[in-house]
């Protein structure tokens, strides 16, 4: 549900998981569960699903709907629902999304394909997206990938093309990597003044809040909902000690889990510590994620003790 009011599209936005049973199977109850309790959170003004970290590249495009699905039955009465696209095929991305808008998504967020990283050129990128436009028939955010991702990564003179075609209301900007966030920023205020761009790299939530940002697109929201809103309200309201000592709480987590090698564990991350804090029965990720070995789970464990989201004590006996 869109909200009738100036900015629509700001805010603190959790980029959710996909719950698996002991079958591999999306657990549809956990699931549902998982987006009424972020909705809840006072501030977190809607969810991404099917994004990376809900592993919508492991994901058919039937689990994909009815992901969606899901989430509008649960609580697309009171929170935006924006669904990622994630295709190679530009006509297969186009019928996700028109999937994504009969589920009830408000918004698609278009990933940039995987192929992508190789070789692209500015013909093909436009080209994609404006017919998932064309398919989708409804609002479309934009993907800027990591300063390390190859050409998954937009030039800013793409960006600023991508941000002018129609229908584009937000950028989730994730180049993890503050001065190239500014430049991208500065850049769609001058050129595209009605896109909302929003700070998305989970280890550089608070300087880039203090850069400005109309808000966030982050999947560590999951684990810190409440933290996350604060941090954002107290950079808003010039609230320094505030906003230092919440990204003191935030970061070693988000170091934990984004900015430790093998990046790719991201996710399996994530779902371990839905495990270790007791939210979810297991932390059962699709192949070919892996299972992670103890060292990790066992940092997992510090950074959330850290974080003030497990009890220490209680910690030493918790299982992923």
């Amino acid at each position: 549900m869109i909200p009738q009011i100036q900015n629509p599209y700001r805010g603190i936005y959790a980029a959710t998981l996909t719950p698996l049973d002991d079958r591999g199977h999306i657990d549809e109850t956990r699931l549902a569960g998982h987006f009424a309790d972020l909705a809840a959170v006072d501030g977190i003004v809607g969810v991404l699903c099917n994004g990376h970290a809900g592993e919508s590249f492991l994901l058919d495009r039937e689990e994909r709907r009815r992901v969606t699905q899901i989430a509008k039955q649960t609580i697309g009465d009171r929170a935006i629902i924006v669904s990622g696209v994630l295709c190679e095929e530009s006509g297969e991305a186009g019928r996700h999304a028109a999937d994504a808008r009969e589920a009830g998504a408000d918004a698609v967020l278009v990933f940039p394909p995987f192929s992508w990283a190789l070789s692209q050129d500015a013909a093909m990128v436009l080209r994609h997206h404006r017919l998932i436009a064309a398919a989708a028939d409804m609002p479309m955010m934009l993907y800027q990938a990591s300063v390390g991702a190859g050409a998954m990564a937009y030039r800013p003179e793409l960006l600023v093309g991508l941000a002018q075609l129609p229908g584009v209301v937000a950028v989730k900007e994730g180049s993890w990597e503050v001065g190239a966030y500014d430049l991208h920023r500065r850049l769609l205020a001058r050129e595209a003044p009605h896109v909302a761009m929003m700070a998305s790299g989970d280890e550089h939530l608070f300087p880039c809040f203090a850069i400005g940002s109309e808000g966030s697109l982050v999947s560590l929201a999951v684990l810190m909902p409440e933290a996350i809103v604060a941090l954002d309200r107290a950079v808003t309201v010039g609230d320094l000690p505030t906003a230092r000592r919440l990204h003191d709480q935030i970061q070693p987590l988000a170091v934990a889990i984004y900015g430790t090698s093998p990046g790719g564990h991201a996710t399996a991350r994530l779902k371990a510590c839905m495990a270790l804090l007791g939210r979810w029965p297991n932390g059962q990720a699709r192949a070919p994620i892996v299972t992670l070995p103890p060292d990790e789970i066992d940092a997992l464990r510090r950074a959330l003790i850290v974080a003030g989201l497990l009890d220490g004590d209680a910690g030493e006996n918790a299982g992923p």
